[in-house]
């Protein structure tokens, strides 16, 4: 059911790949709730992903940017406005890249040049893009800006590797950026740290499986799928979160808040 949520906000999204990505179930809830927007990915994913059939799907247009890049993001949120025909009220960032992890490199012998790569496209990304919109003046007064992330920023797990340190990175941004665009254009600036996902790149990630089944046995809800993750982020995009900012937000079913569960204890054989 669609309650028009958006209805004539204009947007930025980034990292849609494929139906399984959240920023794509996002893009179309987007479109349900009544917004307009553009669609980006860097040119590598894009040959890599079906990003156009999401475009003609929601009449949206794409604009390719290597989110690494100000020259990039600079002709994407310039372009954008053109399309759109004003600022935008809402951006997402999906962007997120380890070679590290790629490579199953263990977190104690990381490899630097790696790391940095991974600091720049996941978090850097993010604290470029809103400069870059800041000082374009691209968005309108009293939008909102969300990143995804994962709560590996605030607890271990061994297996995200500098992906844990990239995030916790990207939250701080998120904070920071959101004191100074709140002061000034009553921007919000939010994470929203969602379960574990069968995307993509979630299910890339050496032990995916185990460790699903293992949060769904802990959440009381159990995992967050893509399109409840696309619903929550819609309502953040929306006016009904107009005093919302700087928080990272987690959408995991309870899992952040649950130490144990009866199921696991059973598992273990506890009675």
């Amino acid at each position: 059911m669609a309650y028009n949520l958006l209805k004539g906000k204009r947007g930025i999204i980034t990292g849609a790949l494929n139906e399984n990505s959240i920023a794509w179930k996002i893009a179309e809830k987007a479109h349900e709730e009544g917004a307009t927007f553009v669609l980006t990915n860097a040119p590598v994913a894009m040959r890599m992903g079906e990003i156009n059939s999401l475009a003609e799907k929601t009449g949206s247009q794409v604009i390719p940017a290597d989110a690494t890049s100000v020259e990039d993001l600079t002709n994407l949120f310039t372009q954008s406005q053109e399309i759109l025909g004003g600022k935008v009220d809402f951006v997402l960032h999906s962007i997120g890249m380890s070679v590290n992890m790629r490579k199953n490199i263990p977190y104690t012998e990381s490899n630097y040049d790696y790391f940095l790569k991974g600091i720049d496209i996941s978090a850097l990304s993010f604290h470029k893009m809103l400069s870059v919109a800041r000082k374009l003046d691209a968005i309108n007064e009293g939008g909102s800006v969300v990143a995804l992330t994962y709560m590996a920023a605030q607890r271990t797990y061994p297996f995200y590797t500098d992906m844990a340190d990239i995030k916790a990175m990207l939250e701080s941004i998120a904070r920071s950026f959101g004191y100074h665009y709140g002061l000034e254009k009553k921007v919000r600036i939010n994470t929203v740290s969602q379960s574990p996902t069968k995307t993509t790149a979630g299910t890339g990630i050496k032990g995916f499986g185990d460790f699903f089944d293992y949060a769904q046995a802990i959440s009381p809800l159990g995992n967050a799928d893509a399109e409840s993750c696309a619903d929550y982020c819609i309502t953040l995009f929306s006016d009904l979160t107009r005093m919302v900012t700087m928080q990272n937000l987690f959408h995991d079913g309870g899992y952040s808040s649950t130490g144990v569960s009866n199921e696991v204890m059973t598992k273990l054989g506890v009675e």
